[in-house]
């Protein structure tokens, strides 16, 4: 368990971190991407949506 756990942590000083604002911008970016495609998927289905209202109730 121990020679994991040191293992673990060797492997760990090799990561290459993020700077904070590296952090920040990465996830504003997540965020930004997430919710224009919530944004183009809800538009898409109320399109979608209402064309087939109008082929079904024609």
């Amino acid at each position: 368990m121990f020679a994991y756990l040191r293992a673990v942590r060797e492997e760990l000083s090799h990561v290459s971190w993020p700077t904070p604002r590296e952090t920040v911008v990465y996830t504003a970016l997540v965020i930004a991407v997430s919710l224009a495609t919530a944004v183009y998927l809800g538009l898409f289905d109320a399109i979608l949506l209402w064309f087939i209202d109008r082929i079904v109730f024609f």
